[in-house]
């Protein structure tokens, strides 16, 4: 399939696990990837190798989502460098779980201000470049966790259902433009944190699931690349759950 050549595709945390996934995908289709990273250049540059190696094209940038300055500095140096941005996949996200009475103020608000307003900075440090193109692909990654919430992730449900309710103001702010606004939200998907879990832990999340098994990064990567394809221009303003029927 190669049915996003010609665009260029951004996608923030994409060194591992969902997002490096989405970055494959997308690159597969036709697009040109900009891999972000915050801490693994090694790995985001091996993302890029294998990209590469598939025939696709790609480069990796860093910098924090989190940072304000620092991503509107990065962003307008890709767009000086590629002269537009077409698809921007918000995938950089982190946890600090813990039960509510213990939670430390410092962990709430290192969630909130990479995952939700680090969106917010992605946003709008391109929200210009889409309107001179007249169109674009906004998707963001939520989460499960921020359609029904999740015990110990008060922060991480928040800052997800923030994105949701985001997701969809933007969506109506841009919709006659020809920009679509969308969130996926991932249920349990099997990457290294997850992996990494105690048997029986997992066991405790499979009763919670009706299709009876744990996602694959490639699930979200299908998802995302069909929301940023021609077939979805008539979409906006959504969340689709990738969860396995979790959200039921």
């Amino acid at each position: 399939m190669a049915g996003l050549d010609g665009k260029i595709a951004l996608v923030t945390g994409a060194s591992r696990g969902i997002g490096a996934a989405i970055a494959k995908k997308l690159a597969a289709d036709g697009a040109y990837v900009i891999v972000n990273y915050n801490g693994s250049e090694k790995r985001a540059l091996e993302v890029v190798s294998e990209i590469e190696a598939a025939g696709g094209q790609a480069e990796c940038v860093q910098f924090s989502v989190a940072d304000g300055e620092a991503c509107t500095q990065a962003i307008n140096d890709l767009l000086a460098k590629h002269g537009k941005i077409n698809i921007l996949v918000n995938n950089a996200g982190i946890t600090r779980d813990n039960l509510l009475m213990a939670m430390k103020e410092e962990d709430y608000d290192a969630v909130l201000d990479t995952n939700l307003k680090g969106t917010f900075h992605t946003m709008k440090a391109l929200t210009r470049n889409f309107l001179k193109l007249k169109g674009g692909r906004i998707i963001n990654i939520a989460s499960v966790s921020g359609v029904i919430g999740n015990p110990g992730q008060a922060n991480y449900s928040a800052s997800k259902a923030g994105v949701i309710g985001m997701t969809k103001a933007v969506a109506r702010e841009l919709a006659t433009r020809g920009i679509c606004v969308n969130a996926v939200a991932p249920g349990f998907i099997g990457t290294e944190m997850v992996d990494a879990m105690p048997d029986s832990a997992k066991a405790t999340i499979l009763d919670q699931i009706p299709m009876k098994r744990i996602g694959q990064p490639e699930d979200i990567a299908n998802t995302v690349a069909f929301l940023a394809s021609d077939e979805a221009a008539y979409i906006t303003g959504q969340v689709l759950c990738v969860d396995g029927g979790m959200a039921i």
